[in-house]
This record gives C-alpha cells, sequence and structure tokens, in this order.
C-alpha cells in the first residue's frame, strides 16, 4: 500500500502540489486525471521518491520511504518522452532491469520475449532505437516497465505516442497485467475518455490539488464540485447559473426549466446546473427533455458525430448531435435538454446534487 500523508511540495514559496492525502491499494489501477500543469507529474514524483515532499510524508507497506531514493524503491517508470538505451538492442533494452536484478538468462529469455510479443515488438528485437519509430521505442520502455516486476508503476502519458489501434489495445490490456503482479499502477492522463476507458479509480487534479478521489465511475457520475465536473468533461462541460423557485429553473429572461425530481429537494434560491454535450441533442429523445432555444456559433463535423456550439441567452455550450450537422452560423435552432442528466452545484462550488442517471 502506498500512502501520501499531508504529502505537499513547495517551489519558491508556492505550492505545486497542495498538502494531501492518498492511499493506493495494491494490485490497483489509479489514474491522475488532470489538465497540463495540474500536477501529475509533481505528484508521481513524490510517490516514486524522485522529490521529497517539502511537508508531509511518503508511506509504503506501513514504512515511512519519505527520505529513500529512488534507487533504493522498487519502481518503473514510463513517461511520453520515453527513454532507452541508445546503443543497447530492444532485447538488451528490455531485459536490462532484470539482468541488473541478476535473474538467470533463461528467466530474461522467457519474459522479454512475452513482453515484446505484447507490444507488438517481436520483429525488432535486434534492432537498435535510434532504428525503430517513436511508438516502437515508446513500446520498447513500456516492455521494460513490464518485465522490471516493480511494486509500484508510474506512467505519464505513456501511449500518447502511439498510433489509434495499438493505443486502444493496450488502454484495455494494461490494467489486467499489473492488477495480475499485485503491482500499484499510477497512470497519469489528460483524458477524460482515457481515465473512463482504464476503470479502476481515479483522482482528479486541479492547480496541484486532488479535487477526489474514488473508483472513476463514481467520480464522473458524483463530482464532489464543480471543478472536478469540469476535469472529467470532454468536450467541455455545459453549465448556467438559475434561480430555482418552486418546480422551475430561470435563468434571465430566456424562459425556465422544469425541475427534475432528482432536484426538486434544493431549496430555492440561485444554483448552477451543468450537464454533459452528449445530453443535449436537436431531437426529442426522451419524455424527460425540455425543450430550449438557442443560437448556432459554429458547427464542427468530426465523422459520425458533430460538435454545435451554441448561445443560449448569453451562455455558450456544445451540443455533441450523432450524424453530420452542418448548421449556419447564427441560425435559430430548438435544442433538447435531458434534465435527468442536470447537476447542481452551490453557490461555493460543491455539489448538492448528482444527476439521476
Amino acid at each position: 500500500m502506498l500512502e501520501l500523508r499531508k504529502a505537499a511540495k513547495m517551489v519558491a514559496g508556492e505550492y505545486h502540489i497542495h498538502p494531501c492525502d492518498l492511499v493506493l491499494q495494491r494490485g490497483s489501477l489509479n489514474v491522475l486525471l488532470g489538465p497540463t500543469l495540474s500536477g501529475k507529474t509533481s505528484l508521481m514524483r513524490l510517490m516514486a521518491g524522485l522529490d521529497r515532499p517539502t511537508e508531509g510524508s511518503v508511506h509504503f507497506d506501513g514504512a515511512d520511504v519519505t527520505g529513500m531514493p529512488v534507487q533504493k524503491r522498487n519502481v518503473a517508470m514510463v513517461y511520453q518522452q520515453f527513454i532507452n538505451y541508445p546503443l543497447l538492442t530492444v532485447y538488451e533494452n528490455i531485459a536490462s532491469p532484470m539482468r541488473i536484478s541478476g535473474k538467470d538468462s533463461a528467466t530474461i529469455d522467457r519474459e522479454v520475449k512475452k513482453a515484446a510479443e505484447l507490444m507488438r515488438l517481436t520483429p525488432y528485437l535486434d534492432r537498435t532505437p535510434l532504428n525503430l519509430s517513436g511508438g516502437q521505442q515508446q513500446r520498447t520502455a513500456l516492455a521494460r516497465a513490464l518485465v522490471k516486476n516493480a511494486s509500484l508503476v508510474l506512467m505519464d502519458e505513456p501511449l500518447a505516442n502511439l498510433d489509434y489501434k495499438l493505443r486502444e489495445e493496450l488502454r484495455e490490456e494494461l490494467p489486467k497485467i499489473f492488477a495480475q503482479s499485485g503491482a500499484i499502477f499510477v497512470y497519469a492522463t489528460t483524458e477524460p475518455s482515457e481515465a473512463l476507458m482504464l476503470g479502476g479509480n481515479t483522482a482528479t487534479l486541479s492547480e496541484g490539488r486532488i479535487t477526489q478521489f474514488g473508483p472513476t465511475i463514481e467520480v464522473y457520475r458524483r463530482p464532489a464540485d464543480l471543478t472536478t465536473a469540469k476535469t472529467f468533461a470532454d468536450p467541455p462541460l455545459n453549465f448556467i447559473e438559475v434561480i430555482k423557485s418552486g418546480g422551475v429553473l430561470r435563468h434571465r429572461d430566456a424562459g425556465t426549466l422544469p425541475v427534475p425530481a432528482h432536484l426538486s429537494a434544493i431549496g430555492d434560491g440561485p444554483v448552477t446546473v451543468a450537464f454533459h454535450p452528449h445530453h443535449l441533442g436537436l431531437s426529442q429523445q426522451t419524455a424527460n427533455a425540455a425543450r430550449l432555444s438557442a443560437r448556432t456559433q459554429i458547427s464542427e463535423i468530426t465523422g459520425s458525430e458533430s460538435f454545435v456550439h451554441l448561445d443560449y441567452d448569453g451562455v455558450k455550450w456544445v451540443m455533441l448531435a450523432p450524424g453530420i450537422h452542418d448548421i449556419d452560423p447564427d441560425t435559430a435552432v430548438d435544442v433538447f435538454l435531458d434534465t435527468r442528466h442536470l447537476m447542481a452545484f452551490g453557490s461555493d462550488g460543491r455539489a448538492i446534487a448528482a444527476a439521476a442517471a
């Protein structure tokens, strides 16, 4: 078990990581989700022992390892900017941690070939990294992490340089591999969709703070605050400030929304409601969908889906609609919001009601 106890990192008098408590269990997959500069890499460096916390402590299996250097910890690390030994073959790059730990030749050969097959590197075992593509070099670094049999595996956006098909395959396979090994697996990403695909647990980060930690699907469905909800949304989360009055939600002069059942217990007054772009559509898919009038700004067609940017009474929204919708700018359109998926937040940004479904 890896435990951070009020661990923090300050640089030049400013927090890069605010004091945080975090417990990661053996055999678990843990995603660090947040935008660039949110603190993901800084947090991983504290976990690994590359940096010492300015405040607090780091514990592994009950022992205080705060001052222990990374060389004395059983840690494997893979970065987006891959690191390989340039003069060694792919085979020897993968084998290197096992040779250092004194494994016998038969074990090394078996494990190298097993990892190479998983990473689609078998035809390249005799090549040096300079004779590989960027994706092949990244897979070599991943394979080396696989064979190290580390207690803690840290991956900082490790699949960013791979082609789409292989990236999707490895997203599915990697959690299984590390769960079977009993290692603690920490995976940093900027992509909410990647966190959802990986599953496990997710810690959302914003400006050096862990805003929430728990089972990935629960953090997504029940964000503790508006910051977490925004972090776990791609395309960006839609939100609007309204006044709840009895059975309606009102925004300035744009009309009203009916209060859905799961928000009925909220007291009257100002509230921020939020929803994901795919809960807004051009047709009424359910009886719970409320009709709203908006104006288009721009349409982005991705192939099977369209992102339609809208102006609703001065508020900017994004709608994710199935199919091709090339709508001229400044066109009046009726859109339908499935109110079952509204999340509600108070004036302090804390969640006061989660979506019903």
